[in-house]
């Protein structure tokens, strides 16, 4: 049995991050998912840190009163200078104490703030964009915590800061106190996922550049300098991949000390035995969404209809957008050459700047539910007469014909309703009407490669540019259950340095394509040899051409669609146990491992 790295009685551990209630990207997903994790372990003695920024944070954020504790205390002191501060339980799966500083407290100081980085530690002067200069104003409130925290906890304290917002502090405080030792993660480099996005051959090109001069370029130079300086001076660097941490070798000049790969959750997301009949459940909503899109044009076999889904943030390379819609259009040929008896629907899940949405999408839904409702009606005038007619029967026990007990009014009825849902037009690519549709990346993909949902292609796709919500009136359905009601995720990003799409995929029981380029699929990889027999494809994009990984793509998804139900079953249950592997209870440790090294340094 492995030894505990670190012995949570005696340190006292605070993770601090902006996203500490306050959601604005995957940091946010991290920390709460791990939060039931650390409670098991550290119990009281771990708090988070946090800003003050969310207006609406009354509704999961109960204070507490008590001011003797060490943390109680160093509130206190905080009260008596005058600044902000919300100390209290974040009302979340493991209820952390939690402290929240306003950064509104800072204005006036934001200037000296600049100037004091500047003599200490080299960070250039300026404005990178609005959250640089907010994230200053409360790190300077962070550092004046851990001042007073440091004199009333005798405990070594443990300062884990998550991104660059949390820099200035750590590198105020790293080597200030001597019973505070600092942890700095990074879960993506600022100009690393600049540099990807613009430019193709990222990995090839990020040892060679100069950083500095690149972060200048892109408007960038005090984040990339703070993330530089919190890499290499505070007591431990992590990062979440093996390839993210050579990317904060080649841009942040340090390997770093420790991976911390991402896990989840897991017991939130898995039900034993049910895996399958939620599965059922969800896709019959998917495909009420399917046969009022396609159905009036083009009709197909839903019993041998597969549903796949990519979503993220709206990088149409570096997600890996690219060469989904190149591999689709290799399928589509693929699957009418060798005649295989299936139709795809591919659904792309992101954010686009939209107007509405379209409105002949939402009127083709509502003929739908008319014709629905005609057949309802139908139904219950059939069930009425052929039960009287059951009854009066003596020695017919044949099924009459059913058309006779429908009346002139219902037969018109259904015709018309019919007739005004059905169209000879191809059914609709994108759900909504886009801001700006000639130029947008995914259409135009779509235009070159020339998938537009004809009657002959068995690959169809939707591009729905909002991210899924039960407010959605073409689903109705959270996220999470659109995931579970697919056969398969895909996501084969160029620039990922970890990856939760995927993982939720798995921890929900739906196979998934990931790559060799991401963090979560490098870090498969190098735990599961075989892992595509655990339903998690991992796709070869290191040190491969664009034209190799579209022809490996599509032969990953023509291998998945001919796929039979018993096997897609057995899959889904195999990948609901591959998915205990990242749960946090076990993942936790190389935390641990890194919080060991900061003390010992």
């Amino acid at each position: 049995m492995t030894s505990q790295p670190i012995d949570y009685e005696k340190h006292f551990l605070v993770e601090t991050s902006w996203e500490i209630c306050n959601q604005l990207g995957g940091i946010y997903t991290v920390i709460r998912s791990k939060l039931p994790a650390n409670i098991e372990a550290w119990g009281k003695n771990y708090c988070l840190l946090g800003p003050l920024v969310n207006k609406g944070l009354n509704a999961e954020f109960e204070d507490i009163a008590e001011r003797e504790s060490t943390l109680g205390r160093t509130v206190a002191a905080l009260e008596n200078m005058g600044i902000e501060v919300r100390y209290g339980t974040w009302l979340v799966s493991g209820r952390p104490k939690t402290v929240l500083l306003n950064p509104d407290h800072n204005i006036g100081k934001l200037q000296h703030i600049k100037k004091q980085l500047w003599e200490d530690h080299q960070i250039p002067i300026g404005t990178d964009d609005s959250l640089y200069d907010i994230s200053l104003q409360w790190c300077d409130l962070v550092d004046t915590f851990f001042t007073l925290f440091s004199k009333h906890e005798k405990r070594t304290i443990l300062f884990h800061g998550h991104e660059w917002m949390v820099c200035p502090a750590l590198l105020n405080t790293t080597g200030a106190h001597s019973n505070v030792k600092t942890i700095f993660t990074t879960h993506a480099t600022r100009l690393g996922r600049v540099l990807a996005v613009n430019h193709k051959n990222f990995y090839d090109m990020m040892y060679e550049v100069d950083d500095q001069e690149l972060a200048k370029q892109f408007g960038i130079p005090s984040i990339h300098q703070l993330e530089r300086q919190g890499a290499n001076k505070t007591d431990c660097f992590t990062t979440v991949s093996q390839i993210t941490g050579l990317e904060c070798e080649a841009l942040l000049g340090k390997l770093p000390d420790q991976i911390t790969p991402n896990g989840l959750n897991i017991e939130r997301f898995q039900d034993p035995h049910r895996i399958q009949i939620r599965h059922e459940k969800y896709k019959k909503q998917i495909e009420n969404f399917v046969i009022g899109h396609f159905f009036n044009a083009t009709p197909f076999d839903l019993n041998k209809t597969l549903f796949l889904f990519t979503s993220g943030r709206y990088e149409y390379e570096n997600k890996g957008f690219d060469i989904i819609v190149k591999a689709l259009k290799k399928l589509n040929e693929k699957l009418i050459q060798e005649k295989v008896d299936v139709t795809v629907v591919m659904f792309f899940i992101t954010n686009a700047p939209v107007k509405s949405f379209n409105p002949a999408v939402l009127h083709s839904k509502a003929l739908l539910e008319e014709v629905k409702n005609t057949c309802k009606s139908i139904e219950g005038e059939i069930a009425a007469q052929l039960l009287v007619n059951a009854a009066s029967s003596k020695d017919d026990f044949k099924l009459p014909d059913l058309n006779q007990f429908v009346s002139d009014y219902w037969r018109l009825r259904f015709r018309r309703s019919l007739q005004s849902w059905k169209t000879d037009e191809w059914p609709m690519i994108v759900t909504h009407l886009l801001q700006d549709d000639h130029s947008d990346a995914i259409l135009k993909g779509l235009r070159e490669e020339q998938l537009f949902n004809s009657p002959i292609d068995k690959v169809k796709v939707v591009f729905h540019p909002e991210f899924i919500s039960p407010t959605n009136p073409l689903f109705g359905l959270e996220y999470s259950q659109f995931v579970r009601g697919c056969h398969m995720g895909v996501f084969p990003s160029y620039y990922e340095p970890w990856g939760y799409t995927p993982l939720e995929c798995i921890a929900r029981g739906v196979p998934t394509i990931t790559s060799d380029l991401s963090g979560f699929g490098s870090y498969t990889e190098n735990i599961n040899a075989n892992s595509q027999e655990t339903g998690v494809y991992v796709l070869k994009r290191k040190d491969k051409t664009e034209a190799q990984s579209v022809e490996d793509l599509a032969k990953m998804l023509l291998q998945f669609s001919k796929t039979n139900y018993n096997y897609r079953a057995i899959m889904r249950n195999t990948l609901e146990e591959f998915s205990r592997t990242f749960d946090w209870h076990k993942l936790r440790i190389h935390y641990d491992e890194a919080y060991a090294k900061a003390v010992k340094k």
